[in-house]
């Protein structure tokens, strides 16, 4: 498995795999030809399915500037590779193509070619699975932090300490805004009001609807296109942070027992990543917001006193309870369910870890388990329900939509006849 340091990412929203790793693909392929006069990009499967919603031209067109860039839509054509494709042409001056490159993005940030894709990663850990990790640190009386740390070095503790102090800014400056996302839907950014609700509530609600608030507000900041932390995606970002901010209001923990809670979900979300996906166009939602959720329970049971089973067990209920969630965003925005699906999954990973402290550690279905059931589940997905806005409520609000747009059309056409 890779470092932390390529799981937690700091960059700009609305997502990982379309908009991250396709700015990444075209920084690099432009320094490979600096001479090149234009670029022409083409955009495959999902990138193309629901890459204007998600930005995917704009940042691409970003990263290539002052150069002109033509993009090519091809939402009905997946190379089998991976659903999230792109063909990046170098163009001279007559538009000849001076040289061609296939990218995948392949879930947070992260993107590989042709030539790499099946190569081993550079690996910082030596174990590959949760029961080998379970074991190990049994044997060595350590705690899964204490692993991380072995494993990376203690270097590892100051880059945590600025993925925490981003994902503090980014719920700070959401929960500061007011106002509507950008995108077609008009959605009202809600954070701020249900943080001031949330003041007034009774005490058996509050801690709850400030966890919602401090959630909708990184997914909020991350629909708009502003700086978050992929954890493990910007799809799903707002569902750490807002687990480990109210913990730490709650306990009054020092940052350091954050980072270190950091550094057992990302171990989580590194197993996800090596041993299933952690991509929505290629297992759906269940990648990006399960997998969260997952992270989220192990940081909060370790926060709450858990030792390394009740831990386990904490990760692989927040992901099995997401089994098979498909990903549909609406009008190919991340907004429309992601933005819910942030608040709620940090509501239930509490629950998950509260449900693990409770038991003797002891489950019959083991995270590495649910994990080969997640990767399964998404390839026996069919694709429209893997990022495409083309299934599930993305398909049906789209009817909706177009029933009410009719419906409109119709009571104007009415008024104009009485006048």
């Amino acid at each position: 498995m890779e470092s932390l340091k390529e799981l937690y990412n700091i960059g700009m929203g609305p997502s990982s795999s379309h908009t991250m790793g396709p700015h990444k693909a075209a920084e690099e392929f432009n320094s490979i030809y600096p001479q090149a006069v234009s670029f022409r990009v083409t955009l495959y499967g999902s990138l193309a399915a629901t890459g204007k919603g998600h930005l995917t031209d704009f940042t691409i067109k970003e990263a290539l500037q002052p150069k002109p860039v033509s993009v090519v839509w091809q939402p009905n054509i997946f190379l089998p590779r991976h659903p999230n494709a792109l063909l990046l042409e170098a163009l001279d001056q007559a538009g000849h193509v001076l040289g061609a490159q296939t990218v995948y993005s392949v879930g947070g940030g992260a993107i590989r070619t042709d030539e790499n894709f099946d190569m081993p990663r550079q690996s910082v850990y030596p174990l590959h699975s949760m029961e080998e990790i379970l074991e190990y640190t049994s044997q060595k009386k350590m705690l899964l932090w204490q692993y991380v740390e072995e494993c990376e070095g203690p270097q590892i503790w100051d880059y945590l300490k600025t993925v925490w102090a981003a994902m503090q800014d980014t719920m700070a400056r959401g929960l500061a805004k007011h106002g509507v996302l950008p995108g077609s839907l008009n959605l009202e950014r809600k954070a701020a009001r249900y943080l001031q609700k949330a003041e007034t509530s009774p005490r058996y609600v509050r801690r709850i609807n400030n966890l919602f608030a401090y959630a909708l507000a990184c997914a909020e900041e991350n629909a708009s296109g502003a700086q978050v932390v992929t954890a493990p995606t910007c799809g799903s970002c707002g569902i750490v942070p807002s687990v480990c901010r109210l913990l730490k209001e709650v306990y009054e923990f020092e940052d350091l027992a954050i980072i270190r809670a950091l550094a057992t979900a990302g171990l989580m979300g590194n197993l996800a990543k090596a041993n299933a996906s952690i991509s929505g166009a290629e297992v759906g939602c269940q990648g990006e917001v399960g997998v969260a959720c997952a992270m989220a329970a192990a940081a909060s049971c370790q926060l709450e006193g858990g030792d390394n089973r009740r831990i386990a067990y904490a990760a692989e209920m927040g992901l099995e309870h997401h089994l098979g969630l498909t990903c549909d965003p609406v009008d190919g925005l991340v907004q429309i369910p992601c933005i819910e699906r942030n608040a709620l999954a940090a509501s239930r990973a509490l629950d998950c870890a509260t449900y693990a402290l409770m038991s003797d550690g002891e489950h019959r279905v083991s995270y590495d388990d649910v994990l080969a059931t997640m990767m399964q589940t998404g390839l026996d997905m069919h694709h429209d329900y893997r990022e495409t806005s083309r299934g599930g409520l993305a398909r049906f609000f789209k009817k909706h939509l177009l029933k009410l747009k009719r419906k409109t059309k119709s009571f104007a056409h009415k008024r104009k006849n009485k006048k």
